[in-house]
């Protein structure tokens, strides 16, 4: 059987952690893998030396791949290949409930990650029958689910409660900067171990402001893959992110800080004064708490087997063969394919 080419299309660095559990699984199957990165806030440095990359589209055409997988929403349709989207997070919420479900015409199959998301892609596949979903789990979560010894923010002898520190960048729904006392304030007790991590697009002065106050109980950390953070931490606290669902699908408590969507499974805070009164609470483990998320969990993302990135793959084999013909044309979408192929400098045809 002929091997697959599968391109790696980002436009953030964020996208390689999303992504590198895919290209585990399509360079152990014998196919071939390259990426390709889109616009100026993305940067080859974070590849590894051993993965390809593609410089251009012209690069892109000739070597002519059969899948182009997308953490995002948005992809030229004039690169050849089956357009899969893989979505770059959760639906938090953060820009209202439809925003997670909009359909820009780029895509030829979704891969949705858990029922609350396959039901709403089957209604819109239905309506447009421009594209297909198949619900396989979001590949970048495999490693969440995965032990390892080898945690870089676990340390040895350390027992104290680990509390990891998120925020959105963005300025309506973001409170990084409101809580900014009050986590220095509590971070100068030892009682508990601090991880700071914020989202890339994070103002610098906010990223700046709290690596002032970093001591030797809290620590900010810039990185492109979560994951270990995840893992190392016993308790989330943040605002509006899909983090927070990341974080909760290890079966852990998220204190959510003046989040509008209310969702039942968080432990919802509107006032910085009650967060150390409530993190006190949330490392009980309240068990009534721990039953919403776990029904939470079973309609978000149900996948706790580390093998999202199997399915994935799969269904894009599974695509090839059945073919795409059968799919309704997608409209022109000129004026967002214009935009594409200035910011990319291409106009051929």
């Amino acid at each position: 059987m002929a091997s697959h080419k599968y391109l790696l299309y980002i436009s953030q660095n964020y996208a390689y952690a999303m992504l590198r559990p895919l290209q585990a699984e399509i360079l152990k199957r014998g196919d071939e893998v390259r990426w390709f990165l889109e616009g100026k806030e993305v940067s080859s440095h974070y590849l590894d030396f051993t993965e390809k990359s593609l410089a251009n589209i012209d690069a892109v055409k000739a070597w002519e791949p059969d899948f182009v997988l997308v953490p995002g929403n948005i992809v030229p349709d004039f690169i050849p290949g089956i357009k899969v989207g893989l979505f770059h997070g959760f639906n938090s919420g953060k820009r209202g409930n439809d925003a997670h479900f909009k359909i820009r015409q780029c895509f030829d199959m979704y891969c949705t990650q858990g029922p609350n998301t396959t039901e709403r892609f089957t209604q819109l596949s239905e309506q447009y029958k421009t594209f297909t979903i198949k619900e396989t789990g979001w590949a970048m979560l495999d490693p969440l689910f995965i032990p390892t010894n080898n945690n870089p923010y676990h340390i040895n002898g350390d027992e104290r409660p680990t509390i990891l520190v998120c925020s959105t960048f963005s300025e309506e729904t973001s409170y990084a900067k409101e809580l900014l006392p009050t986590i220095k304030k509590l971070s100068e007790s030892s009682d508990y171990r601090w991880l700071v991590q914020f989202h890339p697009k994070m103002p610098l002065e906010i990223v700046n402001a709290y690596k002032a106050i970093q001591n030797k109980n809290l620590s900010f950390v810039e990185t492109d893959n979560v994951i270990p953070l995840l893992q190392a931490a016993d308790l989330m606290l943040c605002d509006t992110s899909s983090i927070m669902t990341m974080f909760l699908l290890q079966k852990k408590i998220v204190i959510a800080y003046k989040n509008k969507t209310r969702n039942e499974s968080f432990l919802h805070v509107d006032n910085a004064d009650d967060i150390e009164e409530q993190v006190k609470f949330a490392l009980t483990n309240p068990s009534e708490l721990l039953n919403k998320v776990d029904d939470y969990c079973s309609q978000t993302h149900p996948y706790i087997d580390g093998k999202s990135s199997e399915r994935i793959i799969n269904a894009c084999e599974e695509l090839k063969v059945n073919g795409i013909e059968q799919l309704k044309k997608k409209p022109l979408n000129i004026i967002r394919q214009l935009k594409l192929r200035k910011k990319l400098k291409y106009w051929k045809i």
